[in-house]
């Protein structure tokens, strides 16, 4: 079996997020790639409002990491604007490649430049994850035929 190697909690991009912060003062950028299609860059939307609800996380922004809009720092700016001090950026993506390493952390840390009294760290993204299986699973019985249906 190959090894998979632990990722980090999170990529520190400026300043840190204290121990106790006020959770009012959270803001979440859920990013993805971003495609040139629409119907593509909705999901990101979709998920950062289900997150929003399902996390009781009252500042919530989508962005998309390039081709589309709003991107990581019109994400960032609108976190501030809502009164975010503490910003956390998950990436919507399933492995830690490129963009998680370098992209996405280069570009948060660019936005976050224009507000020094912030911080913002990065999340590995989804990953290995035994929700993520429960997720598989979920989508390969759907795509199977329905056994309801050999009853009749």
């Amino acid at each position: 079996m190959t090894q998979i190697p632990d990722l980090p909690k999170q990529i520190l991009v400026q300043g840190s997020i204290p121990e106790s912060f006020e959770r009012a003062l959270l803001g979440v950028i859920v990013v993805d790639h971003g495609s040139k299609r629409d119907e593509s860059n909705i999901y990101v939307q979709e998920m950062a409002r289900l997150f929003q609800h399902h996390a009781d996380v009252e500042i919530v922004e989508p962005a998309h990491m390039e081709l589309a809009s709003p991107d990581i720092n019109a994400a960032y700016q609108a976190c501030v604007a809502r009164g975010a001090q503490y910003i956390v950026v998950h990436p919507y993506f399933l492995a830690p490649g490129r963009h998680w390493h370098k992209d996405i952390p280069e570009l948060a840390r660019e936005a976050a430049r224009q507000h020094p009294e912030t911080s913002c760290v990065v999340t590995p993204p989804l990953g290995i994850h035994k929700s993520i299986i429960d997720v598989m699973a979920t989508r390969i019985t759907d795509a199977l035929p329905s056994t309801d249906n050999h009853n009749e």
